[in-house]
């Protein structure tokens, strides 16, 4: 059985996907953490999310981010991207639900992307997407905001 290891290749994608619309801010300023979780049922129903570093095929996986702001001064309209690995297929879960995708990195629009074909509006399929984006308006001083995917590990 394949098996994938999950942080590999989003690390430097996510790193170099942090932007700040506000500039005047330190490269310094903003601590990120990425993690990769089994998304799991429990017996109750409940979601329960397991640190895992390679999983097989099926296997639902949430990527989450942690911004953290280390000055005392707050930060405005950070925009943060996470990718969605190659071997990897979105399955349309986003928290906050707020995020923008994207088919080429470049173009980002409200989910679910929409495209014409034959003069009809279809959904894009998330095995399309590549990207997620999100605008956190206000990260203030000293504290933490979060964004996560949700990804299944293809065959």
């Amino acid at each position: 059985m394949k098996r994938f290891n999950l942080l590999h290749g989003i690390l430097l994608a996510t790193a170099a996907s942090i932007s700040l619309l506000n500039v005047a801010h330190a490269d310094d300023a903003l601590k990120m953490e990425l993690t990769a979780n089994q998304v799991i049922k429990n017996a109750d129903g409940k979601t329960v999310y397991s640190p895992v570093r390679t999983a097989p095929a099926g296997t639902v996986i949430q990527y989450k981010a942690t911004y953290t702001n280390t000055v005392n001064n707050d930060i405005n309209d950070l925009m943060v991207t996470l990718p969605i690995p190659a071997n990897m297929t979105f399955t349309g879960e986003a928290n906050p639900a707020s995020a923008q995708a994207s088919i080429d990195g470049k173009n980002y629009a409200d989910m679910p992307l929409m495209r014409k074909i034959d003069g009809k509006m279809i959904k894009v399929p998330y095995s399309e997407y590549r990207t997620l984006r999100w605008n956190i308006k206000l990260l203030p001083a000293k504290k933490a905001a979060a964004v996560a995917l949700n990804t299944v590990v293809n065959k």
